[in-house]
């Protein structure tokens, strides 16, 4: 293996491997000997995009060189993971985490035996408050960047607070640091605490000003805005309308928000808003609702409400600690995924304790094993539980697509983001034991025990998912550029 870190004067990067990624739902597609040839020259306008996927390569140097003949050997660095010594190593795409509220970091874990309304008041605006302290609100920031960083997470959209600045200083956190993210000011004008509330018109004025600077100032095309208005009881119709004209002023910014979370929340929003057929309904009513709308929980939707949010083209991001953390419920989705809509993972830290999407990923596997388990149908319990590939598409193509941002992002494909995690399960400190008939390359000894190397990947990726955890990630890109190692 080349180390090239901290070199930038590469203008091609093939990185050599075993790739592991879910191309569709249920799908684990396994590449071993694969080479992978990412532009990394920033005066290219394909700059982070995978330009070409060779399996079963015999030698990734003459890869790229055939791919692109203009190429000298000194434009070219090789990171090869093929050695025996690697055989524990692989290439998955970077986690997506498509509901997690920064500015709550600090208090993961810490939520007694509260529910999501009292939860709120006792924890979250107060915390969420001092935070317009740009001092507290740069370590809290550069922190859970780093740390969801650490544990895979090379996408993640975000919730800051209802302060500006302190919103402006997390979208230049993530451009720094190195992550893809979607940065959205809370917007909230009623039914909120006197000291963490804003007028509609301060609310909707900040938010532009938000996003103005994200556009416009900041201009990392990693770093795009969202539209945040909470959820349905702490905005005026007012306000979503004024967002959602917002966001089809713009091509259709992104817009993310809460829904059908709690019960006690749901009958809260039939008073505040008896106009409404549903939850689902004030949303769609105000006009929020479109393909680039990423809505949280949605733990107890009608059959209606998923037809509308299917028919709308908006995602869901399931979040399986918080729901259980909080007693909100367990969130069917497997049947959300038979309706047609798109699903996502999400920490939703901190009524989520973790800030890890492969801990996400476990909790999502066993909710829908705890939803089975009250079926009496054998064939609907096997359809209900979600497999382990199952939910690294949600924890990666899915949330991608989730997000509207399928195309460019969630899986190794030519013409999409290496945006990308290198796991090794026997890394230093590892929490997973492996033995040496249960790695794919592992050929000298004659055993019983010895496996094909697919069959042998796949117990192996396995042991990783559920014993795994940010010690076994010792590289993350974004784009192309290296933006965390062990």
């Amino acid at each position: 293996m080349i180390s090239v870190d901290k070199n930038n004067t590469y203008k091609f990067y093939v990185f050599f491997g075993t790739f592991i990624d879910t191309p569709e739902l249920g799908q684990l597609r396994i590449r071993f000997n694969t080479s992978v040839g990412v532009c990394t020259d920033e005066n290219s306008s394909r700059a982070g995009v995978i330009e070409f996927i060779k399996e079963n390569s015999e030698n990734p140097l003459e890869d790229a060189k055939k791919f692109d003949p203009s190429l000298t050997e000194s434009d070219i660095a090789i990171i090869d993971y093929t050695h025996a010594t690697h055989s524990s190593v692989f290439f998955l795409p970077g986690f997506i985490d498509t509901h997690i509220h920064a500015s709550q970091y600090p208090n993961a874990g810490i939520f007694g035996n509260s529910t999501l309304l009292d939860w709120l008041q006792t924890y979250t605006f107060p915390l969420e408050a001092s935070l317009k302290d740009l001092e507290s609100a740069q370590l809290v920031y550069e922190k859970i960047v780093r740390r969801t960083l650490a544990n895979g997470t090379t996408t993640a959209a975000y919730y800051t607070t209802i302060d500006a600045e302190s919103t402006k200083l997390m979208g230049r956190i993530c451009s720094e640091v190195g992550q893809r993210a979607l940065v959205g000011k809370v917007c909230m004008d009623s039914c909120s605490p006197d000291y963490y509330v804003e007028s509609t018109q301060e609310s909707l004025r900040s938010c532009e000003e938000v996003v103005n600077f994200l556009q416009d100032e900041l201009k990392d095309p990693k770093i795009l805005p969202i539209l945040t208005p909470r959820f349905a009881p702490s905005c005026s119709r007012e306000l979503m309308k004024g967002l959602a004209t917002e966001s089809r002023s713009r091509g259709h910014l992104h817009i993310q928000t809460h829904l059908s979370e709690n019960e006690s929340e749901i009958d809260w929003v039939k008073s505040l808003f008896p106009e409404c057929k549903s939850y689902t309904d004030v949303y769609d009513s105000c006009g929020l609702l479109h393909n680039k709308t990423i809505l949280a929980h949605c733990i107890h939707l009608s059959d209606e409400e998923a037809r509308t949010i299917q028919k709308r083209g908006s995602g869901i991001s399931h979040c399986p600690i918080s729901n259980s953390s909080i007693t909100s419920g367990e969130c069917r989705v497997r049947w959300l995924l038979d309706q047609g809509i798109d699903v996502g993972l999400g920490t939703d830290v901190s009524g989520g304790y973790a800030c890890s999407i492969l801990a996400c990923a476990r909790q999502a596997l066993l909710v829908s094993r705890h939803l089975a388990m009250k079926e009496k149908e054998e064939q609907t319990k096997e359809h209900i539980k979600l497999t382990v590939a199952d939910t690294l598409y949600l924890a990666t193509l899915g949330g991608a697509r989730a997000l509207d941002m399928g195309e460019k992002l969630g899986s190794f494909e030519v013409g999409k983001q290496f945006d990308t995690q290198l796991v090794d399960i026997e890394s230093q400190s590892s929490n997973v034991d492996v033995f040496p008939w249960q790695k794919p390359t592992f050929c000298t000894l004659k055993s019983k025990l010895s496996t094909p190397p697919s069959i042998a990947q796949e117990d192996l990726l396995a042991k990783w998912f559920f014993n795994g955890d940010d010690r076994n990630v010792i590289r993350v890109w974004v784009g192309g550029k290296l933006s965390h190692t062990l």
